[in-house]
């Protein structure tokens, strides 16, 4: 019995130690899990290592176990972190790679939610949200472009926007529109076309313009019929950009304007005599004013047979004459330079003839009223004078010398009168002699039929003359000097003065 005793003694003695060794070894896995566990949460959060525990294995357990749950909640709350970040990441580049309707929670990496990392999602988060900024600003641009030129298009706005992407309508919010890269590339070639089309339509209205100014110059039209389309020529030199008023290119006005053009073609079509005799007389104009001759009548008579005859259109009869004019007009440019020497040397002369009558003058230098003023002119006619060319000033000198030949010999004349009368008594025949004949005029001194052929203000055949009438009074219209533009076709580039050419008389 003792021995039985003894024996059950020692197996109860042996559970108790298996059974402490088994909680022993529980313990000292769980410590050893407990561990682990710890070494991995630290690694996770990236925290530095966790100071070591001493004491019993309990101890131990009891000291790592607040340590653990502390662990656990920071893991949870870092978890949390990285996934709004992800989350945030993804969307983002679902809405530039306009996919945003596919997307999917994200995948955090439990092994990695370090500071580190998080700060690494953090920096791509602030880029992406930047590029999105950018992009709506972008998207908004084009959009304020697009209401702008439908605006002056005159097109519908929301009808043109949604088309490239529903989200652009005005009633969705801001940060909801699409800014997606095959949205923008839609919304700039949108941009361009309206853009294209702005350029077309204002050429084409800038055309219609010029139209309309053409012919209402050419038909004369009041103002008030002009006015009704201002909203039309206003623009004629406007540049793309500067056309910016609502509905200022719109169809149905440029349609109103053809029409218009259109009906004022027709109309003009009806007065082309009228328009063309009003071009003709311009022509003419041009040509007197040019001291050009023409057969005006004849030219009148051309264009008329030309209308009767309908063989030609209006608007090439209208360009042909238009033609013309630009000719006509370079042709008196070209002989602006003679014409205005021609007027010079006319001038001259007036101012010659008026300072011979002046010296003439025994009272010219009494003090009357505008004595001082005569003086003046007087003063100003001799340097004018004085810059006559050459040839002139001999024809002058030799007329003086006539002038004083013929007062000589009136003077020898007076003196064998008077001696005949003294000798004989009698008075001779009140006959003159052909070479003391007075030239009927008004000058006192007395000039000859001989001086009169040789003054150059007083003879067709010198420069800057002046003509007499049959009743003895001065014509003082001036009779065109030598070199003055030609009366006759052959002569037009011979009779201008001899060191200068211009083309001949049309």
């Amino acid at each position: 019995m003792l021995l039985q005793l003894e024996q059950e003694c020692l197996d109860v003695y042996k559970r108790k130690v298996d059974l402490a060794v088994k909680s022993r070894a529980h313990l000292l896995q769980t410590l050893a899990d407990a561990r682990v566990e710890l070494t991995n949460l630290l690694s996770a959060l990236g925290e530095k290592t966790y100071v070591g525990i001493v004491g019993t294995i309990k101890e131990q357990l009891a000291a790592i176990a607040p340590a653990l749950e502390k662990l656990w909640k920071q893991k949870d709350e870092r978890i949390k972190e990285f996934s709004d970040v992800q989350s945030q990441i993804q969307k983002i580049c679902a809405e530039i790679a306009g996919t945003s309707d596919k997307v999917e929670s994200p995948t955090v990496n439990e092994s990695d939610l370090s500071l580190k990392k998080l700060d690494e999602f953090h920096a791509q988060l602030q880029e992406l949200q930047k590029e999105k900024s950018d992009r709506l600003h972008k998207v908004l641009e084009f959009v304020s472009t697009v209401h702008d030129l439908c605006a002056v298009l005159g097109m519908d706005f929301l009808t043109t926007v949604t088309e490239v992407h529903p989200s652009l309508n005005d009633s969705t919010g801001v940060q909801s529109k699409s800014i997606s890269n095959e949205t923008l590339s839609r919304l700039a070639e949108t941009v361009l076309a309206l853009k294209e089309d702005k350029k077309q339509r204002l050429q084409k209205l800038q055309e219609l313009a010029t139209q309309l100014i053409d012919l209402w110059n050419l038909m004369d039209t009041p103002p008030e019929e002009r006015s009704l389309f201002d909203h039309v020529t206003c623009n004629i030199s406007a540049s793309v950009d500067e056309v910016t008023i609502p509905g200022a290119l719109a169809l149905d006005l440029i349609e109103q304007a053809e029409v218009e053009v259109e009906r004022l073609d027709q109309l003009k079509a009806s007065r082309m005599k009228e328009i063309a005799f009003k071009r003709q007389s311009e022509l003419e104009e041009i040509f007197a004013q040019a001291h050009i001759e023409i057969d005006t009548e004849a030219a009148r008579a051309k264009i008329l047979s030309l209308i009767d005859s309908g063989n030609v259109e209006p608007a090439e009869l209208l360009a042909d004459m238009d033609n013309q004019i630009v000719k006509a007009k370079e042709e008196a440019l070209s002989r602006k330079e003679i014409l205005d020497k021609v007027e010079k040397w006319m001038s001259a002369c007036e101012e010659e003839s008026w300072l011979e009558d002046y010296n003439r003058d025994e009272n010219r230098y009494n003090a009357s009223r505008g004595a001082h003023l005569n003086l003046k002119r007087a003063e100003k006619a001799r340097i004018l004078v004085n810059k006559i060319p050459d040839e002139y000033a001999m024809l002058r000198q030799d007329r003086e010398e006539e002038k004083k030949r013929l007062r000589d010999q009136k003077k020898f004349h007076e003196q064998m009168s008077k001696e005949q009368e003294s000798m004989f008594g009698a008075t001779p025949s009140p006959a003159r002699q052909p070479s003391t004949k007075k030239v009927v005029g008004p000058r006192a001194n007395g000039g000859a039929n001989g001086s009169s052929s040789r003054r150059l203000s007083l003879n067709a055949h010198q420069n800057g003359s002046r003509s007499i009438n049959r009743d003895g009074k001065r014509d003082n219209r001036p009779v065109a000097p030598v070199n003055y533009v030609a009366i006759s076709k052959e002569d037009a580039a011979s009779q201008i003065s001899g060191t200068e050419h211009l083309p001949s008389t049309p």
